[in-house]
């Protein structure tokens, strides 16, 4: 007899993680696939000179006691066992421009948000509060951001223009870039983004910032832990290279490219959608459903520098720094031209555990083009399947993390001094660990032109198979969270999941 599970997860990224407990505490029987050595999609962590590095998740929002995440995290029974640090309640995140040695703070609380950028605009004050009532009013729109309540998508909030919204809230040209300054957390294209994921993306932080304290890799390991609590079986090393079919054209098993078949009565897609479709065959799906994935345009990819300090020899500092080489650069940041880069750069630093008050390292992320690592798009290379790239490849990223430095030095002279050693990361890096489509950082573009172009139901043309992921409409923790539960609302039915989320809500305000 062969085993046949009630769940299959094919991807063990944060989507697929929160899908398969949601599923495994209503008592079904799920199993999660992995290709990679290390769990967790974009909460992947990695260790040099014993210090370890994110690859994705520099800092996590919406945390606190009472907060969207804090109440889905309850949910999943991660939240108690997080390790997490607060960042600056003044400037979580500093928006510098240029030689402007200013940095313009994003502070925790939407008072204190207003508070404190209006220090730098004390005529802004008004304008200030507009955007912070604009932006819960936006996120309030969505469907699960409150946990239960609104079932559909309002089009008019869809179709808000980032650009349009900003420039009619203030004249201020140095305010709108202030504003838009942590554009990174959502790849940059301010002119034609949708407003909402200006909002989602920027509300949580507000609300309240978190750094991971040994790294966001923890959220997958206790997610894992508590798979395996509820009888889940989870195997990496188990990368999907064929869907299974039955006489009746019923999806019905996967095989691995080890050759092992897993079976089940329902699937969950939770790696990258055009993968999804290469293993299932265009010709089973609608040829204008295939042609609309095709012709999304992916989110740019990213260089990283990992730079290891000397000890005590850099200022450590509890917030990000997103810098830009001038004000103009926040509309559309990842357009840079090849020899002026970096153009715009997102900077964080790590706490030493022995000297409190200093870094023991800084993470520096710009914009890369897949582009600029095309000739060596057929070489493959991560743990689990080591190759080398090549000395071209090596002195490639060499110059890069020269250049970043050299970047770096304009705001901290002499940081060089204080390197001890530096590490890299280029889209092929992104591509070969986290499976995304030319490495893109968050899936898809969204346009305000055209909203619903980009937005996938979580319930497919296969009766049995189901997406999630950042593929599917929003990315980041929040948005993949909020889209795991939509997608185990259309397995075990809304009024289910809205039942369970609201115990959780009565529970949490009973112990208020």
């Amino acid at each position: 007899m062969k085993k046949t599970h009630d769940i299959l997860v094919i991807g063990s990224g944060l989507g697929g993680l929160v899908s398969a407990l949601v599923l495994a505490k209503e008592g079904l029987k799920v199993c999660v696939l992995e290709k990679n050595n290390q769990y967790g999609g974009n909460l992947q962590t990695f260790s040099r000179d014993k210090l370890i590095f994110d690859t994705g998740v520099h800092y996590l929002g919406g945390l606190s006691k009472g907060q969207n995440l804090h109440q889905y995290f309850s949910y999943l029974g991660i939240m108690d066992e997080l390790q997490l640090h607060k960042m600056d309640e003044n400037g979580y995140d500093k928006i510098t421009f240029g030689d402007d040695e200013t940095e313009y703070p994003h502070a925790q609380g939407y008072r204190n948000f207003v508070e404190q950028l209006s220090k730098y605009f004390p005529d802004e004050r008004d304008n200030l509060e507009d955007y912070c009532e604009e932006i819960q009013r936006v996120c309030n729109q969505f469907p699960r951001y409150n946990l239960v309540g609104k079932d559909n998508y309002n089009e008019e909030i869809l179709h808000l223009n980032t650009k349009r919204f900003i420039e009619s809230l203030t004249s201020n040209k140095k305010l709108q870039s202030v504003l838009l300054g942590s554009n990174f957390l959502y790849a940059g294209d301010s002119e034609n983004v949708p407003f909402y994921v200006h909002a989602l993306t920027v509300n949580s932080y507000i609300q309240s910032a978190y750094k991971c304290i040994k790294g966001g890799s923890q959220i997958s390991k206790l997610l894992i832990r508590r798979l395996r609590e509820y009888g889940a079986e989870v195997h990496k090393h188990a990368e999907v290279s064929e869907f299974i079919f039955d006489e009746n054209n019923m999806l019905s098993g996967v095989k691995t490219s080890e050759g092992k078949e897993y079976f089940a009565k329902k699937f969950i897609s939770n790696i990258e959608i055009r993968t999804t479709l290469k293993l299932l065959g265009e010709e089973r799906l609608k040829k204008s459903f295939v042609n609309r994935i095709v012709s999304w345009e992916p989110v740019p990819s990213c260089f990283s520098v990992y730079l290891v300090m000397k000890p005590q020899s850099f200022q450590n500092f509890n917030c990000n720094i997103y810098h830009f080489a001038n004000e103009e650069m926040v509309w559309n940041a990842h357009r840079y031209q090849k020899e002026k880069w970096p153009e715009t750069y997102m900077l964080s630093s790590t706490e030493s555990k022995q000297n409190s008050g200093f870094a023991e390292s800084l993470t520096a992320i710009s914009y890369m083009d897949f582009q600029e690592v095309e000739e060596w798009k057929e070489t493959f290379n991560t743990v689990a399947d080591e190759h080398e790239r090549g000395e071209l490849y090596e002195k490639f990223k060499l110059e890069k993390a020269e250049k970043m430095i050299d970047a770096l030095e304009k705001k901290f002279p002499d940081l060089r001094k204080s390197i001890k050693h530096f590490y890299t990361s280029s889209p092929l890096s992104y591509r070969d660990y986290i499976g995304s489509f030319n490495g893109n950082m968050y899936g898809y573009m969204k346009s305000s032109e055209n909203p619903l172009k980009t937005m996938v139901s979580p319930r497919t043309k296969i009766d049995n198979l189901f997406l999630t992921g950042q593929s599917v409409n929003m990315h980041g923790i929040l948005g993949c969270t909020i889209g795991a539960f939509n997608t185990c609302a259309e397995i075990l039915g809304k009024e289910l999941i809205d039942e369970r989320l609201t115990q959780l809500i009565n529970k949490n305000k009973g112990e208020k």
